[in-house]
């Protein structure tokens, strides 16, 4: 069979790619029954079938390795070129939108704002301002992109019970935005263990097509994982299920070209004399995973430092940025 490409199509109000939905009669050979198994189990695209490793198929569907080796192969035909020249791979990126984070100075180290088919990682320790700028982004991202915004619904996890929507109407109505929209557009899930976490990260792939999502939080990504895999010889498998869930957060922000950002915490390093003893948890894994790392500390007067301190095509630069009702905005100059 000749390899079919089906580009996705584009969406003339916002000029971005549209995946392409998993059907009936859409892979040939396939049964409906096995179409049906993998739309229940959250693939309802075929980007997303593509994109998914063939053992995790076969775990999450129930279906034969044969099959899922021939699901994937298909669907893999049908949107994936395999190499292409690197100028495509440029105009494929101009669908990449950008969300702003309420601080234009932020929003400048990280080219524009808050990036499309990535996974941005929010780095600090407590009172940094992580949580303050995923709520404030809750609220800017419902907004239409020539305010700045990705004109779709915001999911949220929120694994330290620390998203208050209190927090949230202030931020919108300070902006001048109307708080009980932005409400009936953030969609918000308690996450109690890493279990849990696995099990909500699975369902996303069908919120984001169902509900117009636009951007995920995770906030915290690793919170979990420190409290239940405690002591070196549980490092391995802590590693493995934290790799597992950045590896499906990264192929779900790619394929449905939506943002991602997750904030992750940092532990102290006793024996440095000079300079920052603090480094971000979660070790390599997290750290190749994440396409853009912000590093967060604690300014004066309210206000908070912002550094890039890993990325493929941003600079290392630092910005001050303040919390006010509003959220996240510009400090003013001293």
């Amino acid at each position: 069979m000749r390899p079919v490409y089906m580009r996705g199509q584009r969406s003339r109000a916002r000029g971005r790619r549209v995946a392409v939905l998993l059907e009936p009669g859409v892979l040939e050979g396939v049964a409906r029954t096995t179409i049906a198994k993998l739309r229940r189990a959250g693939y309802i695209t075929l980007e997303s079938v593509a994109a998914t490793p063939v053992r995790e198929l076969v775990e999450r569907t129930g279906m034969g390795e044969p099959t899922a080796v021939k699901v994937s192969h298909l669907a893999r035909m049908m949107v994936d070129p395999g190499f292409v020249p690197a100028r495509e791979v440029l105009e494929r990126r101009k669908d990449m939108m950008r969300c702003t984070t309420g601080s234009s100075r932020l929003d400048g180290i990280l080219g524009g704002g808050v990036e499309t088919g990535a996974i941005t990682e929010l780095i600090g320790e407590f009172g940094s301002g992580k949580t303050q700028i995923c709520m404030t982004l809750s609220v800017t991202a419902q907004q239409p992109p020539e305010e700045g915004g990705l004109g779709g619904r915001v999911a949220v996890i929120d694994t330290e019970n620390t998203f208050l929507p209190e927090r949230v109407v202030q931020i919108a109505e300070s902006r001048g935005i109307d708080a009980e929209k932005v409400l009936n557009g953030l969609l918000v899930a308690r996450c109690y263990n890493t279990d849990h976490l696995v099990i909500l990260i699975d369902s996303l792939s069908r919120l984001v097509e169902e509900q117009r999502v636009r951007l995920v939080i995770v906030d915290s990504m690793i919170g979990h994982f420190r409290g239940e895999y405690i002591g070196r010889e549980n490092l391995a498998p802590r590693q493995q299920k934290l790799g597992s869930c950045l590896s499906r957060l990264l192929r779900l922000a790619e394929t449905s070209n939506i943002a991602v950002v997750v904030t992750n915490q940092v532990q102290a390093t006793p024996n440095v004399n000079y300079g920052d003893p603090n480094k971000p948890t979660g070790g390599h894994v997290m750290g190749h995973a994440c396409t853009h790392r912000v590093y967060l500390r604690k300014g004066k007067a309210n206000t908070r430092l912002a550094r890039v301190i890993d990325s493929p095509s941003l600079p290392e630069v630092r910005v001050r940025f303040a919390i006010t009702e509003k959220g996240v905005e510009d400090a003013e100059e001293e």
